[in-house]
């Protein structure tokens, strides 16, 4: 869903934080509070997820893909966590290894 992707000025706030911990966005542990506030109320609160959810095949499984390696790093974690808690869907984290 290009919708739920961050904007390049939401990703240019994330990137000092990064700097001040020496990682890049594939080895980063977790997101810059402000991105996680400004991501929140600028992408995911306008989006439709009650919509997104309703058509989601009943029957199979949904993934959420990005480059980072940690969910907790990406903004799919800020997705995920609201799909489990808003509309009480089941969220597996896969990891490589």
């Amino acid at each position: 869903m290009k919708q739920l992707a961050p904007t390049t000025e939401l990703r240019l706030l994330q990137y000092p934080e990064d700097d001040q911990q020496g990682v890049g966005k594939r080895n980063r542990i977790a997101l810059a509070p402000e991105y996680a506030e400004r991501y929140t109320r600028e992408i995911l609160d306008p989006f439709d997820l009650g919509a997104f959810v309703a058509e989601l095949p009943s029957d199979s499984a949904t993934a959420l893909f990005c480059v980072e390696r940690d969910p907790q790093a990406c903004h799919r974690s800020l997705v995920a966590a609201r799909v489990r808690a808003g509309h009480g869907l089941p969220v597996t984290n896969l990891r490589p290894g």
